[in-house]
């Protein structure tokens, strides 16, 4: 069996180089949020809330790189199966949401709502 990219990347990281790359971690996690909090917006220093939502998207992709890599790379199968399982979830609780919240809806309009929110004014 071949060995991912990211077995071999990890396998070559002593213990010291472990506890190097977790406090630069760490030490990222806690100051992007305390730079938004704390410096205020005309300094240098100043980090943006587009800039941290940016930043959790792109953690996200990372998580979801991650995933595919251990499921293709090291299981050598690529599976997306449970995503229909994910989907018929969500597909469920929205159609459970539209029970509750009756026939009208939420803004009382003949349109359904996601389109009255995205700001529709008919039908295409």
């Amino acid at each position: 069996m071949r060995e991912s990219v990211t077995v071999r990347l990890l396998s070559a990281l002593d213990k010291k180089s472990w506890l190097a790359l977790g406090a630069f971690l760490a030490l990222t996690l806690i100051a992007v949020p305390l730079l938004h909090l704390a410096v205020p917006p005309d300094s240098a220093f100043h980090v943006s809330a587009y800039a941290i939502t940016l930043f959790g998207k792109i953690m996200c992709y990372a998580i979801v790189a991650v995933a595919m890599d251990l499921i293709w790379g090291y299981g050598g199968i690529l599976s997306l199966g449970h995503g229909l399982f994910f989907a018929l979830g969500g597909y469920a609780f929205g159609m459970y949401l539209m029970r509750q919240i009756g026939r009208d809806g939420s803004y009382r309009s003949d349109l359904p709502d996601f389109m009255v929110f995205l700001d529709w004014k008919e039908l295409p």
